[in-house]
C-alpha cells in the first residue's frame, strides 16, 4: 500500500432535528396542552486514533464526509433521536488544521483518542418550551441548527525513537535495511526514498527500536523546494535525530548545511538529542578519516559502514543510551 502524509477532506456535520409544535389531543384530555418534543443533535464528524494505521491514504479517496442529522421532535415531549456521528480512523501521528484559517484543530497521538472536527448543530425546542402563563398554547417550535462545515487538512507526522537526517544519497535506506527487517527501496541516485519507511531495530536480548528512514534534505527544504515540508514535519515526532554524512564528501560543511535546514524550519529541534555518523567507512583504508571533522557541538561523533557492518553495534548501543537519557515524561 502507498503511504500518504497528507490528505484533504470536506466535512459537514448533520443539522439539529427541527422541534416540534404539538398540543396533546386524547378522548378525555380535549385541550391538552403543548407536548411538541426537542427535536436531536446531529452527528459529529470525529477522527479516531487507530494505532494499526500508517497512512492517511483512505482519506484521500474518500474527501466528502457528511455525518446525519438530528431526528424531529415527537409527541408526548419525545426527543428525536441523534444523528449518527462519522468516525474517521486516522494514524497516531496525524494533526488536523481549519485549511482556511490554518487553525490547529487538534492532534492524534494515541489509540482511541478521538478529536471532533465538526460539531453537529444542536436541536430544536419543541413548543412545550414556550408555555407561559400568558401564552398558554405556543403555536411555534425551533428550527434545528446547522452543523459546522469546513475543509479540514490532515498531516501525518511520523511517530519514531529516531529519525534519520541527511542530504539524498547519504545512506539512510542502506542503514534501515541494514538494522531492521524494512525493505527500502535503495538505488545509487539521488531522492531514491521519496515517502518515509519504518523499521523496527531489535537487540539479542529484546530491546528494540523504532527508526524512521526519511525522504532526504535539499538546501532551502525549508523554504518548500525539493520535497522540502513533506521532510522535514515528520522529523519533529522523533526523540532522537541520527545525522548521516558519506565520508566521500565534505563532512563538516554538510553537517552544517543539515544543522542551518533544521534550524530555518524549526529551531527548537536543535533542542532533540542527535548523532552524526559518518557512513560509508568501507570507502577508507582501515577505516579511518584523512583527518578527524571538527564540529563544534558535542555532538557525538560515530563511524559506521552499512555495507560491512562496520560500527553497527556500536551506533545501535549509542542509541539506545540516548533514548534511555530522554527520561519517561520526555513527549514524542
Amino acid at each position: 500500500m502507498r503511504f500518504a502524509d497528507y490528505a484533504k477532506i470536506y466535512v459537514t456535520a448533520g443539522k439539529g432535528g427541527d422541534g416540534m409544535a404539538h398540543f396533546r389531543r386524547e378522548k378525555y384530555v380535549p385541550k391538552g396542552g403543548p407536548d411538541g418534543g426537542d427535536g436531536g443533535k446531529g452527528g459529529d464528524v470525529i477522527l479516531v486514533g487507530n494505532k494499526q494505521l500508517n497512512t492517511l491514504l483512505d482519506l484521500r479517496y474518500r474527501k466528502f464526509i457528511k455525518a446525519d442529522r438530528g431526528g424531529h421532535g415527537q409527541t408526548s415531549r419525545k426527543t428525536g433521536r441523534d444523528g449518527k456521528t462519522e468516525r474517521l480512523e486516522v494514524p497516531l501521528g496525524t494533526v488536523a488544521y481549519d485549511a482556511e484559517s490554518r487553525e490547529r484543530l487538534g492532534e492524534i497521538t494515541e489509540d482511541g483518542q478521538e478529536l471532533i472536527v465538526a460539531k453537529g448543530g444542536d436541536g430544536g425546542l419543541g413548543n412545550w418550551h414556550f408555555r407561559s402563563a400568558t401564552n398558554q398554547t405556543p403555536q411555534h417550535a425551533q428550527e434545528g441548527k446547522d452543523g459546522e462545515e469546513r475543509v479540514v487538512e490532515l498531516e501525518l507526522k511520523l511517530i519514531a525513537d529516531v529519525g534519520l537526517v541527511g542530504f539524498p544519497n547519504a545512506g539512510k535506506s542502506t542503514l534501515l535495511s541494514a538494522l531492521s527487517e524494512a525493505k527500502p527501496k535503495i538505488a545509487d541516485y539521488p531522492f531514491t526514498t521519496l515517502e518515509p519507511n519504518l523499521g523496527v531495530v531489535a537487540f539479542s536480548d529484546y530491546r528494540s527500536f523504532v527508526m524512521a528512514d526519511i525522504p532526504g534534505i535539499i538546501e532551502d527544504a525549508h523554504q518548500g523546494k525539493g520535497l522540502g515540508l513533506q521532510f522535514l514535519r515528520h522529523i519533529e515526532r522523533n526523540n532522537v535525530l541520527l545525522f548521516m554524512v558519506g565520508c566521500d564528501s565534505d563532512i563538516e560543511e554538510e553537517y552544517s548545511a543539515l544543522l542551518h535546514e533544521l534550524k530555518a524550519y524549526r529551531p527548537d529541534l536543535l533542542d532533540k538529542p542527535r548523532i552524526l555518523a559518518i557512513t560509508k567507512m568501507d570507502l577508507k583504508e582501515g577505516y579511518e578519516l584523512d583527518s578527524p571533522p571538527e564540529i563544534d557541538d558535542d555532538v557525538e561523533v560515530i563511524k559506521i559502514s552499512s555495507a560491512t557492518g562496520y560500527g553497527m553495534e556500536e551506533l545501535k548501543e549509542l542509541i539506545w543510551r540516548k533514548l534511555q537519557n530522554i527520561g519517561e515524561e520526555e513527549p514524542l
